[in-house]
Order: structure tokens, then sequence, then C-alpha cells
């Protein structure tokens, strides 16, 4: 069961989307990926154990996956 889960905000490098996606689909921690429209070009659902789990995830698997760009990552929260 996750304990830290969040929306990770993807630009990718222009021309790098389906390369970036192939590379990105199977690693463990992401739940689901979207591809947007907009400002930023995926929105991906991530979960881990823990914060700290979440951020190796973004900083080490996602941010280094060639053809990201930047990222910006959102921590869910119950309200």
């Amino acid at each position: 069961m996750a304990i830290a889960s969040g929306l990770v905000l993807v630009k990718v490098t222009a021309g790098k989307e389906k390369q970036a996606l192939d590379k990105l689909r199977n690693k463990k921690g992401i739940t689901h990926i979207s591809a947007v429209l907009g400002r930023w070009d995926m929105v991906i659902d991530v979960e881990a154990s823990n914060p700290q789990e979440l951020a190796d995830l973004v900083v080490n698997k996602i941010r280094k996956t060639p053809g990201i760009a930047s990222t910006e990552t959102l921590l869910t929260t119950a309200i």
C-alpha cells in the first residue's frame, strides 16, 4: 500500500515524446501516464511506500529519462 503519492507534470523535448513514454511506461512506482496538451506534455501518477522513495522515483528515474526536459511534482493529500 502506497503512503506517498503524487502527480508529476512533465515537459518533454520536442520530438522525443514517444521515446520518453516508452522508457517511462514500465518503471516501478508509475501507475498511469497521460499525454496532455498545453504547458505540460505528460501527467504521471506516481506512488511509493514513503516520501523518500517517491523523491527517488522522480529525481533519479523520471528526470533522468532521455527526452525529459523538466518536471514539477505535486504531492497528493486528503482534504
